[in-house]
C-alpha cells in the first residue's frame, strides 16, 4: 500500500525542528532526509526510523518492525504527533549516522 503525500507532508512538518527535512519518493513510498542524512522511510503511511545503538539506548521501548518484507528492523514511530519524541529521535539518529558516514569516508 503506497503512502499518501498528505501523511508525508504532515510528518515532515512535525520534524521541522530537527533540521532541514526533505522527502524523496522511492518505489511508491518515501525516504526522509534530515540535513542530507537518510534516516527514515514512510511505508504504508507509517514512519520507520533507522535503528542505531544511540537510538536504542535513548528509546529502549520504541517498537521495531521492518518497513517492508526483507528489510532490516527499524523503529516504528506510531505517535507521529509527538514532536518532542520525533525531534529527539531524529537528532540522535542523524548524529549517529553522520558519524558512521564520516568513518566510511576516511578509508
Amino acid at each position: 500500500m503506497a503512502s499518501h503525500g498528505d501523511f508525508v507532508n504532515f510528518v515532515a512538518e512535525q520534524l521541522g525542528e530537527a533540521g532541514s527535512i526533505r522527502s524523496r519518493k522511492m518505489f511508491g513510498e518515501y525516504g526522509l532526509y534530515c540535513d542530507d542524512v537518510f534516516f527514515a522511510v514512510i511505508c504504508g503511511d507509517q514512519l520507520f526510523v533507522k535503528v542505531t545503538p544511540e537510538g536504542e539506548a535513548a528509546f529502549p521501548d520504541l517498537p521495531k518492525a521492518p518497513p517492508y518484507e526483507g528489510a532490516r528492523e527499524s523503529f516504528l514511530v506510531e505517535d507521529v504527533e509527538n514532536r518532542d519524541l520525533l525531534t529527539h529521535l531524529t537528532h540522535i539518529t542523524c548524529q549517529a549516522l553522520g558519524k558512521k558516514m564520516q568513518k566510511k569516508g576516511k578509508r
